[in-house]
Parts: structure tokens; sequence; C-alpha cells
């Protein structure tokens, strides 16, 4: 097996914290709602409006917002309020003005590996979001390369990592989406390593594909240091 030499981390709940603000603000929503529909009820319609909306607005927190309003207006027969709408409008904008919360272990785990590795951040969401996020975590320096991708697919994988390293059979990823970070990366050819995290969006949920030999499972991403020295 070829040596590795390139090593992508996604962003979001792998390196920060990104599900639990989407969480807080589909609380919110709910309670603007509460006197229109039950609070299940109304989850279940927001979830089957951003599954059709991935297709026009992609992921992340714009089509997040606009997924809630689709749903208030569907929801009240279009009888929802200027108010109610003005609140959503502005549960979007706090998200996107949220400080970044960095995961416990990240920086030492970066900094163990960004001299003996090419390191690569890919992420998928809103150009200007992720942007932001990257900037106020301070992790920029870590990275030999940036790749904010509108979906994560093996052809995804197999590019970056022939344009930031020497392929995808010399590469690993990183994160804790197995739809999105370990299962496309593995059809790709490169280790797919899947770090859990409390909370992961229901839409990015798959079998772990356990019998496979280049998928690893660890608790934090501060294990990941010794994992690549155990592969090495």
């Amino acid at each position: 097996m070829a040596s590795l030499t390139t090593i992508g981390f996604d962003a979001d709940d792998t390196l920060w914290q990104n599900e639990q603000f989407f969480r807080l603000t589909e609380e919110r929503f709910r309670a603007l709602l509460a006197g229109h529909a039950d609070g299940e009820h109304l989850s279940g319609r927001l979830l089957e409006a951003e599954k059709r909306n991935l297709a026009h607005y992609g992921f992340g927190i714009k089509g997040f917002t606009l997924s809630m309003i689709e749903t208030a207006l569907e929801v009240t027969e279009g009888r929802v309020s200027g108010a109610i709408i003005a609140e959503i409008l502005a549960a979007g904008r706090e998200m996107l003005s949220h400080p970044v919360e960095t995961l416990p272990g990240v920086r030492e785990t970066l900094d163990a590996l960004s001299g003996d590795y090419r390191i690569v951040l890919i992420t998928k969401g809103d150009l200007f979001d992720q942007e932001r996020k990257l900037a106020q975590s301070g992790l920029g320096d870590f990275f030999d390369g940036v790749e904010i991708v509108s979906d994560k697919s093996a052809a995804t994988y197999e590019r970056v990592f022939a344009r930031h390293g020497d392929g995808a059979a010399r590469a690993m990823m990183v994160g804790n989406s197995l739809k999105s970070d370990v299962v496309p990366a593995i059809r790709a050819g490169a280790w797919g390593v899947y770090v859990p995290h409390d909370l992961t969006w229901v839409l990015e949920h798959v079998e772990a594909p356990r019998t496979d030999p280049l998928f690893r499972e660890i608790a934090t991403v501060g294990e990941l240091p010794g994992l690549v020295r155990q592969i090495a």
C-alpha cells in the first residue's frame, strides 16, 4: 500500500461546533410557530423542505433559513405574519455571525501532523460562511490547501487529492459524517477516518463500512496522530 502523504479534514463538527446551532435555531423556529402546529410536525415539515431544497440552495445556513420560511408559509397556509418571518431571518443572521467554537484537541492534532503531511481542509456549505469560520478559528495556517465544495463524492476526493497531494491512494479523509467524509473518500481509494460527533444531521447518516480495510474510527480527533503513526 502506498505511503500516506496527505490528510484531508472536514470542518463543521470535526474541527468546530456547527450542528448545535442548527438545533438551537430549530427550537426557536418551533417556538415561533407553536400556535400553528406541534413541534414534531414542524421539524418533520422542515426536514422535508431541506431535502427538497438541497438541489437549489446547497448546504448551509442560508438554505436552512429559506427552508424555515418555506415551512412557515406551508403550515400556516400563507398566513404567517411578517413579524415571524422577520424573526426567522434574524435567527439566520445570528447563526451566520456566531463565534467559532473549536473542538477539543483540534489545534494540537493539526500542529502534530502539519510538519510531516500535507493538510487540506475539505468542506461543503456556503462559501462566505465557511471562509468566515476558517478565519475566526485561527487554524488557517495549518492548511496547505482549502477546498469549499458544493457536495462530497468520490470524484470530489479524487480531484482534491490529485490537486493538493499525490492522489487518493496516498491520502486520508477525516470527518464526522460517514455519508460525506468517510464513504466517498474510501470509494476514491483513500483512508476514511470516522470521528463521531454527538450531533450529526440526520441526512448525513449511513451505515459504517466496518469491514472495509480503509475504514477507521476514533473517539476524538486527538487520537488521530496515533492512528496515523500506526498506519505509517
